[in-house]
């Protein structure tokens, strides 16, 4: 007599009860959404991380904001070119609110020459962190999901370990013995939850610390940034080139004369 061939994963599965198939297609749902997730975070900070390494590069060898402003609107993905399109267009407002303002009371128009002013700043850092926020909620989203399925499912595959459990007890009630053909299935049932529930959990876990992780860093990041950005703005719109400019033209009128004498003589 030829012995029974063992029952493979699937053949166990599709002799499972009901409920044991509920809970492994509730384990599959969890499992495949969080590795759907989990894959396009990967590509999305892998690709935000490359376009901020190329606005940096152009940012740190720059100091014309209005090219940079040209350079940073070409990036979709770099969170530091997003903060600085926010950062620039407050700055626009600055110039075209201080230009109607002077226009009004009869003064000069805005120069690049014009001192930021302590409430200028505050404005601006308000926008920056603002964006920083959104950008934060943009990479943070649907990291909760992972969260939830690490924490989650591993107690829905205990639930179908302890299903599985009740399921070979009552076999053996039916059977009125303790045979290993009677309890192997229900065994079977149990362990395939249990593997199913720490299969889903495992990886979730993993990929949420480390995507958290660089969250974090891009928050350090950002906030650094915004340091770098107000620094940039004030030297831009400060009268120390103005002051340059003027003690050069004064010190040249003051040589003109003297050269005028030694020519006379």
């Amino acid at each position: 007599m030829i012995p029974d061939q063992p029952l493979g994963i699937v053949e166990l599965v599709m002799q499972s009860s009901m409920m044991a198939k509920c809970v492994l297609l509730i384990l599959c749902f969890f499992s495949i959404t969080s590795w759907a997730i989990m894959l396009n975070k990967y590509f999305v900070y892998k690709a935000a991380k490359n376009e901020d390494s190329k606005f940096l590069e152009v940012f740190s060898k720059n100091e014309n904001l209005t090219q940079i402003y040209n350079f940073a609107k070409k990036l979709r993905l770099s969170p530091l070119a997003r903060l600085f399109l926010t950062g620039y267009r407050e700055l626009y407002l600055f110039q075209k609110m201080a230009k109607e303002d002077r226009e009004k009371s009869g003064g000069l128009p805005l120069s690049s020459g014009e001192r930021l002013t302590e409430r200028d700043i505050k404005g601006i850092n308000l926008a920056l962190n603002k964006s920083i926020n959104r950008e934060v909620e943009r990479f943070s989203k649907r990291l909760e999901f992972l969260a939830t399925t690490g924490s989650t499912t591993p107690f829905i595959g205990l639930f179908g370990t302890v299903w599985g459990i009740m399921h070979s007890f009552r076999s053996i009630g039916i059977q009125g013995t303790a045979s290993i053909g009677g309890v192997a299935p229900g065994i079977a049932e149990a362990l395939i939850a249990t593997a199913a529930g720490l299969g889903a959990a495992i990886p979730a876990v993993i990929f949420f610390n480390y995507l958290n992780n660089k969250v974090f860093v891009l928050t350090s990041s950002m906030d650094d940034f915004c340091q770098d950005f107000i620094y940039l703005a004030e030297k831009n719109f400060t009268p120390f080139q103005k002051k340059e400019a003027q003690k050069k033209t004064a010190t040249k009128k003051e040589t003109k004369p003297k050269v005028t004498e030694k020519k006379a003589k």
